[in-house]
């Protein structure tokens, strides 16, 4: 499922300037026979007036991965980074002057195997975007809304099933 990118500038556009902006991105590793790929999940999240809840955009993409190693899966999680920055530069216009933040499910814990790229990552966004990235575990974007982006999908799918059968 993919997001209409004028319905998330145009939703953006109308708020107050005091509405905060978190742009986020997560994803998951899985297999499909003997091939395996990625699940991206791109998420908007709109803080009406920074207290008046909140507008979940997102959407899902999935696209082969050709990590070796799972424990560091650099190319996974630099795509992740790619993706978040690429959405920035799109909604780049109805950002100026708000309060903007990107949110990368990257750990900077060594014990995590994230960690391989969090410099590269938040170097990238900062050189890209202009904006310091948030990382785990202040990265809710990433994560949270990110995760529960992909359950509500996954449960509106079901009742699209559901309503066909």
């Amino acid at each position: 499922m993919r997001f209409d990118l004028s319905e998330v500038q145009r939703f953006i556009a109308a708020q107050t300037p005091a509405s905060k902006i978190y742009i986020g991105a997560d994803s998951c590793r899985l297999s499909q026979g003997n091939t395996w790929f990625a699940d991206y999940t791109l998420v908007v999240v709109v803080h009406i007036d920074g207290k008046h809840g909140c507008k979940l955009f997102g959407e899902t993409v999935r696209e082969r991965d050709y990590d070796q190693r799972v424990d560091r899966p650099q190319m996974r999680l630099m795509n992740e980074v790619y993706k978040v920055a690429e959405l920035y530069l799109k909604l780049a216009p109805v950002l100026v002057d708000r309060d903007v933040e990107v949110h990368l499910d990257i750990s900077p814990d060594p014990e995590n195997g994230s960690h391989c790229v969090v410099q590269q990552a938040i170097g990238y966004i900062r050189g890209v975007c202009n904006v310091q990235p948030r990382v785990k575990p202040h990265a809710f974007a990433a994560s949270c809304a990110a995760d529960r982006y992909k359950e509500l999908a996954s449960l509106s799918g079901q009742a699209a099933r559901l309503r066909a059968a």
